[in-house]
């Protein structure tokens, strides 16, 4: 399938098929959003676009029956999505911050959304515990650091053999640079899958880094050092 045929298909899912369930989502951000600052794109089509469709686009990456964690959640995106998409695919969401947690678990509650579960913790902290560290098939983000940062929060979370899956923008150069940061966490670059969001919302990048070993212990670092001195 080529991308504009899969673009066509997302759309079509989410203004057809699953247009009830994303008219929903789109109500609740909108009345959360003055008390919660979950998000600046308001307008219908935009989110549709740059929030909706972007999410949906990453959605053949998952494994069937996948386990995944979504670090820094926010709003809920990619992860709110492509779990309406995609019901057989379990999600940890880890989010630092309180008030985004209150609204994803209102999310999950009125969309009826199972097998969803929302943690208030930091992911460097999260990763240290061996409840969630390297117990995950895939482990993604949307729009949270740059891509040597954001391997040091992810790939500690993702089994051997799964894959850390990063939304990020068209300008590859992160995802390029970022090597030795995989390198040293136990992955592996597998794919970048680029492509252009209609009507000129933008040029998007999917990565995708394979875990070919253990992250070692030490990492994350914590303390900031992620983002202060990153790999």
């Amino acid at each position: 399938m080529t991308t504009q045929e899969k673009i066509a298909n997302y759309e079509n899912l989410i203004s057809g098929e699953f247009k009830e369930k994303f008219d929903y989502f789109r109500a609740l951000l909108l009345e959360y959003n003055e008390k919660y600052n979950l998000t600046t794109i308001l307008e219908e089509k935009d989110m549709l676009y740059k929030h909706f469709l972007d999410s949906a686009l990453g959605e053949s990456f998952f494994i069937k029956n996948g386990k995944v964690a979504e670090i820094g959640s926010g709003a809920g995106f990619p992860s709110i999505p492509l779990k309406i998409l995609r019901p057989d695919i379990s999600f940890d969401l880890f989010e630092s911050v309180g008030k985004k947690c209150d609204f994803l678990r209102v999310v999950v509650d009125k969309l009826q959304l199972s097998n969803v579960h929302i943690y208030n913790i930091r992911a460097e902290d999260a990763a240290k515990d061996k409840q969630y560290r390297e117990r995950y098939d895939h482990v993604t983000a949307r729009a949270v650091a740059r891509m040597n940062t954001l391997s040091e929060y992810c790939l500690p979370f993702v089994k051997v053999g799964g894959t850390f899956i990063a939304y990020k923008s068209g300008d590859i150069s992160e995802i390029t640079e970022a090597e030795s940061a995989y390198k040293v966490l136990g992955g592996k670059l597998k794919e970048c899958d680029s492509y252009a969001l209609p009507y000129d919302y933008g040029e998007r990048t999917l990565a995708v880094v394979e875990k070919i070993k253990n992250t070692p212990p030490r990492y994350p670092r914590g303390q900031g050092k992620e983002r202060k001195n990153p790999l």
